[in-house]
């Protein structure tokens, strides 16, 4: 996964304090407080070599991709085509043409429902989602299956946030036409086991959407691994800008799939009695793109291959443990997703104490964290709750701010008794 200019670190270490170093944003004071910042699944923090990345971009190579022969507007197609490059490498997609530039996972979502679901759903045909899904794995498909007369089945979850197998294998039916289900849940940390799914699904030859927006800054990732026929994320939860994500699909199907929008470079000619469109992945890519996110993603992904995943992911697992343990001494705190297999991401009510009030005191102490729905409304119904308070945990976390929180929600305790 480590590009070749990348330096790789030993397979067992991850030197957070260095890679805390890196992001400039962390090293400040709130409420005279320092900065624990622990928001990482609404959307993670930016390192040095990102912002340079933008900012290098508007300085010295600022024009429009693909359209120009001046020096300027080839410097900004190489680096806009090297980002595409290193998704495609990242997620180890088997040819760069898979990956479509969006402004996010929704977007990518919605040019699935809108590109591929829509033109093929009839009345009775279904789309089978879980109950715990984001909104943006929801909405789209009941304005489908609204617009086309098809039905949004859903999976149940168990106790513990868990997608119930029987249940899901059950919903999977003659009509089923997609299955959309996320790789890790937003609001509950849970790691679903999304091959085994994927395996399920394709034995009824159905294709399978992978909201992967938790997961790729987390730990690796490999659709061809999966056999995902789409895969969506986004590059402000990668450490990377807001406003740009990433579609990745099966060859055969993007072929398929007739434009999302249309307009300036996803063309091949136009005349005023019609028009055809342009090859993978421009077909998909209209107007002029989001050259700088593209570009700070690019910067992003080089950034995290200098670093192993695997110890990514385990140092924010031990981060989860040591956070959860001490969770669970805290009187009247309760957690919500006990997953057996989940990510750095907790879930939890307090007493009497409302999420936001939780999160207001916590912010007070310096620490950010997320209170409300999560905009997973469907799965916070599923466990009796309008909302929980969350924390979530990133790489450049440590030991430190965890004992911030659990001393921030001591306070909480002794306001609330």
């Amino acid at each position: 996964m480590a590009s070749d200019t990348a330096t790789r670190l030993p397979e067992t270490h991850l030197d957070v304090a260095a890679l805390r170093s890196a992001f400039p944003v962390l090293d400040q004071r709130v409420h005279d407080k320092p900065l624990v910042y622990l928001d990482n699944a609404a959307t993670t923090q930016k390192p040095a070599a990102v912002i340079d990345a933008v900012a290098n971009y508007y300085r010295h190579d600022n024009a429009n991709v693909h359209r120009g022969v001046h020096v300027l507007s080839q410097r900004s197609t190489e680096a806009y085509e090297g980002a595409r490059e290193a998704v495609a490498r990242f997620i180890n997609a088997e040819r760069e043409h898979q990956i479509v530039f969006t402004r996010g996972t929704t977007e990518a979502i919605n040019l699935v429902a809108q590109s591929y679901a829509r033109p093929r759903l009839q009345p009775g045909d279904e789309i089978l989602i879980t109950e715990i899904e984001h909104h943006s794995n929801i909405v789209p498909w009941q304005l489908v299956c609204e617009a086309t007369g098809a039905t949004l089945r859903v999976a149940r979850v168990n106790d513990a946030a868990e997608i119930d197998r029987d249940d899901f294998a059950a919903k999977l039916g003659e009509r089923t036409r997609l299955v959309a289900i996320s790789q890790v849940s937003n609001a509950f940390g849970t790691i679903h086991a999304v091959n085994e799914l994927i395996g399920v699904a394709h034995q009824h030859d159905v294709p399978v959407l992978i909201d992967g927006a938790q997961a790729t800054a987390h730990m690796p990732v490999d659709v061809q691994a999966l056999d995902a026929d789409f895969y969506a994320f986004s590059g402000h939860k990668l450490f990377g800008p807001t406003g740009i994500g990433v579609l990745y699909g099966r060859e055969s199907l993007l072929d398929a799939m007739p434009p999302y929008q249309g307009g300036g470079d996803m063309i091949e000619t136009v005349t005023l009695e019609g028009s055809t469109w342009n090859e993978l992945p421009a077909k998909f890519e209209a107007g002029t793109p989001n050259i700088a996110g593209a570009i700070g993603l690019g910067a992003a992904i080089r950034f995290l291959e200098g670093f192993d995943l695997d110890a990514i992911a385990a140092h924010e697992e031990q981060l989860r443990a040591r956070a959860t343990a001490a969770l669970a001494q805290i009187d009247g705190l309760r957690l919500i997703g006990t997953a057996s297999h989940k990510a750095a991401i907790l879930s939890f009510v307090m007493g009497e104490a409302h999420p936001q009030d939780i999160a207001t005191i916590l912010d007070s102490a310096g620490v950010a964290v997320r209170a409300g729905h999560h905009c997973a409304m469907p799965g916070m119904a599923r466990f009796g709750l309008e909302g929980t308070a969350r924390a979530s945990f990133a790489a450049y976390n440590d030991d430190s701010d965890v004992d911030a929180l659990i001393e921030g929600l001591a306070s909480v305790a002794r306001i609330f008794g």
